[in-house]
């Protein structure tokens, strides 16, 4: 699928939405793209998992593990299509990345990461952090919408999107929308 043709998608369902967010980062942002939406209907999960799954096939994982929340159904949906175990993280009450529910990757596993929209790449990092703790080296990165810029870095290991989302985010204290007064939503999972 071309960029243009994601953000179609994107658009044509809702998920696509303009005004003043909160990203789960702490930035703020005059755009924001609800990949629930997408998730929330299977034709379009299928079709665009599909084309990212063909972007990572390379990476050659055996796992895919997704945070939570927006981690979720892609890691499902990426394991189904690549025929691989699919797991996620969670947080605990105090805000720490873990894996619960009997989820048990080990070194000897190539475990690709996946989340829905990457900008500053956080969760993806405390994915990193959790596995490294047990000697994991994951074999890849993959998110449906990269809107970073081109500023994230994950200590070599090999990031593919399916699409690039060229939007300006801003600090709080920097913020033009915050500024002129317009009102502020707070879309993603994370408090």
């Amino acid at each position: 699928m071309r960029d243009q043709e994601v953000m179609e998608m994107f658009t044509r369902i809702g998920a696509y939405k303009q005004g003043h967010f909160k990203l789960s980062s702490g930035l703020h942002s005059a755009a924001y793209l609800q990949c629930a939406l997408i998730f929330s209907e299977p034709v379009l999960a299928k079709r665009v998992c599909s084309s990212l799954a063909e972007k990572i096939r390379m990476f050659e994982p055996d796992v895919v593990i997704g945070p939570a929340m927006g981690g979720i159904v892609l890691a499902y949906e990426m394991g189904r299509i690549l025929k691989t175990r699919a797991i996620f993280t969670e947080r605990e009450t105090n805000g720490k990345m873990v894996l619960k529910r009997g989820f048990i990757v080990s070194p000897q596993n190539r475990v690709l990461i996946a989340e829905d929209v990457l900008t500053t790449g956080k969760s993806v990092k405390e994915v990193i952090d959790l596995l490294k703790q047990d000697g994991i080296a994951p074999v890849g990165i993959a998110s449906i919408v990269d809107r970073s810029r081109g500023k994230l870095d994950f200590g070599g290991i090999k990031y593919e999107s399916l699409i690039k989302l060229d939007v300006p985010v801003f600090e709080e204290n920097k913020c033009p929308l915050c500024q002129e007064g317009i009102p502020i939503v707070k879309p993603g999972s994370r408090k």
